[in-house]
């Protein structure tokens, strides 16, 4: 390879995204002069170039970690090369991070940049009590502390976390810019944080490919790629389905595609569009080629044109940032009590239909029911093209799992919920109990441990990452039946009785974490009595029938402490959001706690049911296999107890006497022992 393939393609990013951002900024006046506090030239265009950069080396940073968790083999020089690329990329990322906190300061103050101490001190105050300031500071902060865990961390294990760390980095980005402060706020920082996080696992993973490539030799870089490109078309989707998201709660209608953010739009949706014909191309073509061929050189050339697109949507992207959006965030003259809480007006009446049909999305889960969905369903037609059988009853189980997790996580009662605590405690029981008993006999474990392919070169995919976890000390501490009956029962305490409950009603990460939590602990309540899937240890059926009763009065009695109290919780949210329809918010809350005593009782009497059905069925099983195996060894276990016997009666002092001596075995042989 020569010379200027080798740097081609990191060449093209930074020279195309630079040409992107200059042309995008020009066109869309994302640089123009305000009328109020110019900070100057240098700051209004160095600020959006320093947010590439703290995109591109945010990627690199985290393309390089999730290439070494999932595609590379610590046994190859691959593995430490890649983790290089990861600590020199969050050094990066320090660095312009700092530079861009401090080009944010001049923008919003308008001061200009010196070095005295009124500067220090406006800067220091500006990073530790201004909420945009705060943002630059963590980032820099966590970008340091991945730049050093890079540097230290080898263990494919360990390095998990540091992945999960430098994600971090994104979080402040989609709690900040223009998703703060649209109207549908919770999608826009939701669909921002997916569509940030997976742009930079693709680009940074194609980054890291080219800046390994020495250590690909032979079938490795075949290898790598084909795993790179698995990961690069989720990416893909994921990226494409958040950009529509975001551009609808921009744009708006489709006249405003025809203001300059919406042609700035379109020429992002454009290379991207690029960027999925290049990995097509990839997919079905260029790696059979190198399998075939070899052909090194054609595709360094094309990942070199494919990043010069990257560079472009990388660029246009960080223009965006900073252009006006056709729909602004004018402030509301009059706003009600519930868009002061919630930044949302009151839905309208709640009806039935309403509940049914009513349609509030969460990227978040609206995608990854989707992908719950695909996945598992294409693992089973994987087992039936090789000729193996999957249950039908665990495949209808799964479907209709995940189809009501998505209505709960986007459909009606995620309309109602920040207004209704009887929607939310509907949502919380609804996650806890019904959606786990619909996804635990699905047994989703088993099916992705017989259909995802083994890997040998030390590396770890799904397949071994899933062994892992289930293997791991945790796993086993957290499937234990009783461990799983705490957590189901006592957190109902803890959540509501704490400052969990307003965290997670009032702040969408918060909500976010609480469906996380709910539908958890109620999947490990529930495999704990009724599982498919291996753990480490059960109870007998008798044990699992007590556990379920003693857990569900339990969870009864939380019902009930709800429904008799007569103090609101969240009084200054449930209580304050001036609702004209419906009940009061004592009743409704009142509604909620009818909700957890009563809704509880369908899932725990199907629990008891299939918990029954199982014991049954393990009896019977037990049973025949009984017979199989004395049918085979002519009832050996039989024999020897009666040899036993007999000997026991010969050494017997008082053997010949009633009930004892030679006639107790024959008596005994007459009525076979099973």
């Amino acid at each position: 390879m020569s010379r200027v393939q080798r740097v081609a393609g990191p060449v093209a990013l930074v020279v195309f995204g630079l040409i992107a951002i200059l042309v995008a900024l020009g066109y869309g006046g994302g640089a123009s002069a305000p009328a109020l506090l110019d900070p100057g030239p240098i700051v209004r265009w160095g600020l959006p170039i320093a947010n590439l950069f703290v995109n591109l080396s945010a990627a690199g940073m985290i393309g390089a970690l999730v290439l070494a968790c999932f595609a590379l083999s610590p046994k190859e020089p691959e593995y430490d090369r890649a983790l290089d690329v990861a600590a020199g990329s969050a050094a990066v990322m320090t660095i312009v991070s700092a530079i861009t906190g401090v080009l944010t300061y001049l923008d919003v103050t308008g001061s200009p940049l010196s070095f005295d101490q009124s500067f220090s001190d406006g800067i220091s105050q500006f990073a530790t009590q201004i909420s945009i300031g705060q943002v630059w500071l963590a980032i820099t902060l966590i970008a340091a502390v991945s730049t050093v865990l890079c540097f230290a961390v080898r263990n494919q294990t360990a390095l998990v976390f540091v992945t999960i760390l430098a994600f971090f980095t994104l979080l402040p980005m989609a709690l900040s810019g223009h998703a703060a402060g649209t109207a549908g706020h919770d999608q826009a920082i939701t669909s921002l944080g997916l569509h940030i996080a997976f742009a930079a696992i693709w680009l940074g993973g194609l980054l890291t490919m080219v800046l390994i490539r020495k250590t690909l030799h032979g079938e490795r870089l075949v290898t790598v790629l084909e795993r790179y490109s698995t990961l690069a078309i989720i990416s893909f989707v994921v990226v494409a389905f958040s950009g529509i998201i975001n551009a609808d709660l921009r744009i708006g209608t489709l006249q405003n595609l025809l203001t300059s953010y919406g042609v700035l739009v379109l020429v992002k949706t454009l290379a991207l569009v690029a960027l999925g014909l290049f990995g097509m191309f990839q997919r079905r073509y260029l790696i059979g080629r190198l399998k075939r061929t070899g052909g090194r050189k054609l595709f360094w050339w094309l990942v070199s044109a494919e990043l010069a697109f990257m560079g472009i949507a990388e660029g246009v992207a960080a223009a965006l940032a900073r252009t006006a959006t056709p729909v602004a965030d004018v402030p509301v003259s009059a706003p009600t009590p519930a868009e002061v809480l919630t930044g949302e007006p009151l839905p309208a009446p709640l009806t039935l239909a309403r509940y049914v049909f009513g349609v509030n999305v969460d990227p978040l889960w609206l995608i990854g029911c989707c992908f719950a969905l695909f996945f598992y369903i294409a693992a089973v037609v994987r087992l039936h093209r090789r000729g193996d059988k999957w249950p039908v009853g665990r495949t209808i189980a799964w479907i209709a799992g995940i189809l009501l997790l998505l209505w709960v996580t986007n459909g009606g009662i995620n309309v109602y919920e920040k207004y209704l605590f009887s929607s939310h405690m509907l949502a919380h029981m609804l996650l806890t109990m019904a959606v786990p008993l619909l996804l635990v006999p699905g047994a989703p474990v088993t099916l992705a441990l017989r259909t995802i392919k083994k890997r040998s070169d030390g590396s770890r995919g799904a397949r071994e990452w899933i062994l892992l976890v289930v293997h791991s000390r945790v796993a086993t501490v957290l499937t234990h039946p009783l461990t799983a009956a705490v957590l189901f029962a006592g957190s109902l305490w803890v959540f509501y009785y704490s400052p969990l409950f307003s965290w997670a009603t009032t702040d969408h990460i918060g909500h976010e974490w609480m469906i996380f939590h709910f539908l958890i602990v109620g999947y490990l309540f529930v495999q704990s009595l009724i599982g498919i899937d291996p753990v480490h240890y059960r109870f007998p059926y008798p044990l699992r029938l007590v556990l379920l009763l003693a857990t569900m009065a339990f969870h009864a009695f939380f019902g009930l402490s709800i429904l008799t109290t007569n103090g609101l919780f969240l009084a200054d949210w449930f209580g304050a959001m001036g609702r004209t329809w419906g009940s009061t918010p004592l009743g409704d809350q009142q509604l909620a706690g009818g909700i957890a005593w009563s809704i509880g009782e369908i899932p725990t009497l199907v629990l008891a049911i299939v918990v029954a059905v199982q014991w049954s069925g393990s009896d019977a099983k037990e049973s025949k296999r009984s017979d199989r195996k004395a049918d085979r060894d002519g009832d050996a276990d039989l024999v020897a107890y009666n040899a036993m016997l007999q000997r026991m009666a010969s050494t017997d002092p008082d053997g010949g006497g009633e009930g004892t001596g030679t006639n107790a075995p024959s008596d005994v042989a007459k009525e076979p022992q099973r």
